[in-house]
């Protein structure tokens, strides 16, 4: 399964303390990610992730469109509610995609758990 990591500055830590709980499962399978949540991820836990540029720069909108080119089975994307992002319309329109082709998407701890516990 080709599974997407994307995490705000301020979820960072959870993304980081999500893949050590699951890393044997991550493990298994091919992993992406924006430019700093890749390599946070990397450097933390030694999983082998492929990395696009940063949010910001555009790796939402690169993941994006490995979803439309049926390139990502799954999206765990701990995003942060409560800041205001200057590229939200990138997010948007990933969180479309990800209905659009159906692709599950976690947005938060609990859901990207309870997608884990199924694999």
């Amino acid at each position: 399964m080709k599974i997407a990591l994307i995490a705000h500055d301020k979820k960072k830590d959870d993304m980081v303390h999500f893949c050590m709980k699951y890393r044997h499962i991550l493990a298994k399978h091919e992993l992406f990610a924006t430019g700093t949540t890749g390599t946070i991820v990397t450097r933390s836990t030694d999983l082998p992730v492929h990395c696009y540029k940063s949010g910001p720069l555009g790796g939402d909108q690169e993941i994006g469109a490995q979803v439309a080119k049926g390139e990502i089975d799954m999206i765990i994307f701990f995003r942060d509610p409560l800041t205001a992002q200057p590229h939200e319309p990138d997010v948007s329109a990933l969180f479309r995609l990800s209905d659009v082709y159906q692709i599950p998407l976690a947005s938060n701890f609990k859901t990207a758990e309870l997608f884990f516990k199924n694999l």
